[in-house]
């Protein structure tokens, strides 16, 4: 049974259901609430989620959501000290790359989109990793065939990183504060160091063995008996601090040329790779014009090429436009038989288009809805029906900041090391772990998420490999009014869309709609991952229209910043330790020298 689109759009008539429910309801869903105990009980979850975030409104400042507290906090007394919304979102990356290093660091990458509020326009900056250029696809084969962990351990699997060259090009445009101001809190707490989250040890002993195996990874991540710490723990790298130092100091430059860099490129020669100094030399972020796409009175903003994730945000958008979402409950299973449709046209798509647009991959300013007639509620269909392009690879271990300031300024910056620490390639006496990013090209063989190759994505020198980060924003009346983005590989897409609609749509507050239940399906495997809130009633549902289910811990962590007429919220998730801050809620600065040396770098 189609969804048909005219007789979905209710818009507050009463008597006419979407055609959604009417199919999935009385065809699939015997047992589910019927409409009015949904819209009901999502406006009662609304109801209830407002007052959890009420310790972080507040009239005035700004807010920063981020995947660990110690990192929002940085980024929060960024804003209460005068900083933009982009100071806030480098500062709080860079404290984020010394707290959550499983996730990023100074040897990974990333995007960033924000509003800037004088020129009123949005811009989005692409510091993805690029392909060193004497990488060749023959030398991750081996009699013919691929091999697969050449791209995701050692050195042929490290991109050139863009992580400084992209936030000093950011600073250099839209900061306010000094550089040096910004680098230092990280650099402060590599030094005196930090307790461990849960998910950072679990993330160490995850991964010991191959921690162990290299030296200066084991140095930083292993006690002096080769074990990984516990949850509270305290991790020192001194090294990195000095790094950040020199950073502070001398901007970019400090990464790029010299001492650093000839470290850099020498630990991936030593573990088999091509990082070459003219590599570095020569890396260059780019800026880009973001996707737009209205939704609900809302102008969105995300990411274009080469990511894949916000082409699929716009056309998600684009398709739910059609329907009163917020009529069919916060988690029923008609929202998410809906949304798994809808994601897997979208991943289908992804596979055929997303890639670099400097090396030949479609540019689609405005990619289209998914037509009514391709949406089906009472069955789901076989990989087939939807693309047949095979899906392209993804990002893993990721990190993701959203900031909201007084002055009108917003970023949602994502940064990345691709799977958790990377390559597992530790840089001597600098304490950066190198990105594993080439495993996101498109190779013969599946990727480390089991995704399979797509046309558009081959790996090329010089190239950027296409990506699931989706950091984005979106205003009302010319005003930003949410920030938003996830970590999680492709499931970034998925929590991205469901987060932003649960604000949107069903009016939640950012804890709320950060805790809400998740669902993700990325067409190829052909598999809907379900989190453990999901309602068994709602998974039973969705079995019967032929949905294969999984549960699976945890769809992404979202990192979400709102604003409205009550003041700014914010929630990170705790999926994965996250937190929020406002900066109203810090005690006022201490009395300071005025800045000198180490401003612009």
């Amino acid at each position: 049974m189609p969804i048909d689109a005219a007789t979905s759009r209710r818009r507050g008539r009463a008597g006419r259901a979407p055609g959604i429910l009417a199919g999935l309801v009385v065809v699939a869903l015997v047992g589910s609430a019927p409409l009015a105990a949904a819209r009901d009980r999502a406006r009662g979850e609304a109801a209830r989620g407002r007052p959890v975030d009420r310790a972080l409104r507040r009239p005035a400042g700004g807010v920063v959501a981020a995947e660990n507290p110690l990192a929002a906090e940085v980024g929060a007394r960024v804003l209460r000290d005068g900083g933009s919304a982009v100071d806030a979102a480098i500062a709080t990356a860079l404290a984020a790359c010394v707290v959550v290093p499983s996730s990023c660091g100074l040897g990974g990458g990333g995007f960033l989109v924000l509003w800037d509020p004088v020129a009123r326009r949005a811009r989005a900056l692409d510091f993805r990793e690029t392909a060193p250029a004497a990488l060749r696809e023959e030398l991750f084969e081996r009699d013919g065939s691929t091999v697969p962990e050449r791209s995701r351990r050692g050195g042929l699997a490290v991109g050139v990183p863009g992580e400084i060259a992209g936030l000093a090009a950011a600073h250099r445009r839209y900061g306010r504060l000094p550089w040096h101001r910004l680098v230092e809190p990280a650099a402060r707490l590599a030094r005196d160091g930090f307790p461990a989250t849960e998910h950072l040890a679990k993330q160490i002993a995850a991964n010991a063995t191959a921690i162990a195996a290299d030296p200066t990874l084991a140095a930083i991540f292993l006690d002096g008996h080769g074990r990984p710490p516990a949850a509270g723990s305290i991790v020192r790298n001194p090294d990195l601090a000095d790094t950040l130092d020199a950073i502070a100091a001398r901007g970019p430059s400090a990464f790029y040329r010299g001492r650093v860099a000839r470290a850099l490129a020498r630990a991936a020669r030593e573990r088999g790779g091509v990082l070459s100094e003219h590599d570095l030399v020569a890396y260059r972020p780019l800026w880009r014009e973001p996707l737009v796409v209205p939704y609900r009175g809302a102008i969105v903003y995300t990411m274009p090429p080469p990511s894949g994730g916000g082409p699929a945000l716009v056309a998600a958008l684009r398709t739910l436009e059609r329907y009163d979402v917020a009529a069919l409950g916060v988690d029923s299973p008609t929202r998410w038989q809906l949304y798994a449709e809808i994601l897997k046209h979208a991943f289908a798509d992804r596979a055929r288009l997303a890639g670099d647009p400097g090396f030949g991959a479609p540019l689609r300013r405005s990619p289209g809805a998914v037509p009514a007639g391709r949406l089906t509620a009472s069955a789901t269909h076989p990989p087939s029906f939807y693309g047949t392009d095979a899906a392209p690879p993804a990002d893993s271990g990721t990190s993701h900041v959203s900031v909201l300031c007084a002055d009108g300024s917003a970023a949602a910056l994502t940064t990345t090391l691709n799977t958790a620490f990377g390559a597992l390639v530790g840089v001597p006496g600098t304490g950066i772990v190198l990105n594993d990013e080439i495993d996101d090209f498109s190779f013969q063989a599946p990727n480390a998420f089991g995704l399979a190759p797509g046309r558009v994505n081959h790996l090329a020198p010089g190239k950027r490999p296409a990506s699931s980060m989706t950091p984005t924003i979106a205003l009302r009346d010319g005003r930003p009014v949410v920030a938003v983005g996830a970590s999680g590989g492709p499931l970034i897409v998925s929590a991205t869309l469901e987060v932003l609609t649960n604000v949107l749509d069903f009016g939640l507050a950012p804890e709320a709609a950060v805790a809400s239940p998740r669902i993700h399906h990325q067409w190829q495997p052909d598999v809907l991952l379900v989190e453990p809130t999901v309602r068994a009633v709602d998974r039973a549902a969705l079995e019967r229209v032929g949905h294969s289910l999984r549960e699976i811990r945890s769809v992404a962590a979202a990192s979400l910043a709102t604003s409205g007429a009550a003041g700014f919220s914010g929630a990170g998730d705790a999926r994965k330790g996250g937190a929020a801050r406002n900066a109203e809620d810090l005690p006022p600065p201490a009395p300071t020298r005025a800045p000198g040396a180490g401003g612009n770098p």
